[in-house]
């Protein structure tokens, strides 16, 4: 009888270590749920952090430091005069309904995107494309009206991720794409439930079941991490409590940066906002470091202009917006405002806006600029704001990457519109030499800042709470992907 007990003791300890060594689901907690899971039909980022590479793929795609790898298409060649994109596509894709990829998928998905009445939110970065031709079953050949260098780049947006016809009546709810993951349930104002492919093209997930788990509220946030109820947050959103994350031995904490440029953004044809004198007093009204101390603890790196601090084309512009409360009065009563206005500062769920629009609303009201805040959830923000234009100020952080050419779009939901700089986006475009380009970009930083389109706030840090034994995550957020393709226990 001893005997026997001790041998039970003993298969439960390798029982016990074979399964944590074993172990091959995970739990992500996020703040943010998607409105729908169609990255190709809306602007929110919260789509592309539970599907980008995960479910779906483009020809290119984003690797964790940012640069583009090879996609769907395993090569590509270029024409010497810079119009013509060739893309022979990988072998044996199916999609997770046991349908193939192949070109016709690549001109439907492209051609969609493209197309007059599209809904994708960075249309604009394809319309450049003239022709989407099936060469083959396994070649595709995009001809451009122009060259366009960042065409590549375009590419491996969540934007132009390659869908199929036979499933894209109902991609909103039940998606169905080419990744290492396959979609199997969505529990609204819950959760997100993936599973490993097991007919995935690539290198295979080594985890076999993701959960990602929305919870909105930063202390539910904070008692989900620290109950292990979740095995990752990513965007955590209440950095207060990572010192102590970091004196815990149970979690790893991961600050990376991301190429989210937070900002005061302004409706340019609104009045007063299409006065720039009153844009100018906005934006020496704030305080950037307060907001990043005050909402932020402290994570957020300070920007003049819609740019990257890490890219190495970025130019410090901050001091032209300085702030200066003293200033901003003036510059009021200068543009006939002397007793102040009011107007609305709508704002979605991110903490960095919550908090943020507190602190800001108390910071122009210094200055005689009264705000009426309305807390709105991402659909709609998305339909009052994005697609509305229906407010006067918000706060938002832009995470697509390397995307200043957004100021070229009047009728994007900022509306600035100004010939100069849609000029210079063009020949940004066009141009491949990099010293150009850099001259190019350090004049179109200048251009925004100068005409003071919105209140360049901070560059968002996204700090990442996960268990010790996670290992694969991505550092750094150079697109806003929660990317789990390489994520693994040890």
């Amino acid at each position: 009888m001893k005997r026997a007990k001790f041998l039970g003791a003993g298969a439960l300890v390798m029982m016990m270590a074979g399964g944590a060594y074993a172990k091959t689901d995970i739990k992500v907690g996020m703040q943010l749920e998607p409105p729908h899971l169609d990255p190709t039909s809306a602007a929110a980022g919260a789509i592309d952090s539970v599907l980008y590479s995960n479910v779906f793929e483009g020809l290119t795609r984003f690797g964790a430091d940012g640069s583009i790898n090879p996609g769907l298409a395993q090569s590509w060649e270029i024409s010497e005069d810079g119009l013509t994109y060739r893309f022979k596509l990988a072998e044996g894709v199916t999609f997770h309904d046991g349908t193939t990829m192949d070109a016709e998928d690549v001109k439907f998905s492209l051609d969609r995107a493209r197309a007059e009445d599209s809904a994708n939110a960075q249309k604009a970065l394809y319309a450049g494309i003239t022709a989407v031709d099936v060469v083959d079953p396994m070649t595709v050949q995009l001809t451009l009206a122009e060259p366009n260098g960042s065409m590549l780049f375009n590419l491996a947006w969540g934007d132009a991720v390659i869908v199929a016809p036979e499933s894209i009546e109902n991609i909103k709810q039940a998606p169905v794409g080419t990744g290492a993951f396959k979609f199997t349930n969505w529990v609204q104002g819950d959760s997100i439930m993936l599973e490993k492919n097991a007919a995935y093209w690539g290198t295979p997930a080594a985890l076999d079941k993701v959960t990602f788990k929305f919870i909105s509220d930063p202390t539910a946030a904070f008692a989900a991490v620290m109950a292990e109820d979740v095995d990752v947050f990513t965007g955590y959103p209440a950095p207060e409590n990572i010192p102590q994350f970091e004196a815990d031995a149970r979690f790893q904490v991961i600050v990376g940066n991301t190429e989210g440029e937070t900002i005061l953004s302004t409706n340019n044809k609104m009045p007063p906002f299409d006065n720039v004198k009153v844009r100018e007093a906005l934006a020496h009204a704030i305080d950037r470091q307060a907001i990043i101390d005050g909402a932020m603890f402290g994570l957020g790196t300070p920007i003049g202009t819609h740019f990257a601090p890490h890219n190495p084309d970025y130019v410090d512009l901050t001091a032209n917006s300085a702030y200066d409360p003293e200033l901003a009065k003036k510059l009021l009563a200068e543009a006939g405002f002397a007793d102040g206005f009011k107007t609305t500062l709508k704002l979605p769920p991110p903490s960095y806006a919550r908090r943020g629009g507190e602190i800001i609303a108390a910071q122009l009201r210094a200055v005689g600029i009264e705000t009426e805040i309305s807390n709105l959830e991402w659909a709609q923000w998305l339909e009052q704001v994005f697609k509305g234009k229906d407010f006067g100020l918000t706060i938002v952080s832009h995470t697509e990457p390397m995307d200043i050419g957004i100021y070229a779009r009047p009728d994007y939901y900022f509306q600035y519109d100004d010939a100069a700089f849609q000029d210079m986006n063009t020949m940004l475009e066009g141009e491949a030499d990099p010293a150009k380009r850099s001259e190019l970009l350090g004049k179109m930083q200048r251009k925004i800042s100068e005409d003071f389109v919105n209140g360049y706030l901070f560059q968002l840090t996204v700090p990442t709470i996960a268990k010790a034994g996670v290992v694969g995550l991505w550092e750094n957020a150079p697109t806003q992907a929660t990317d789990l393709t390489a994520v693994h226990w040890k």
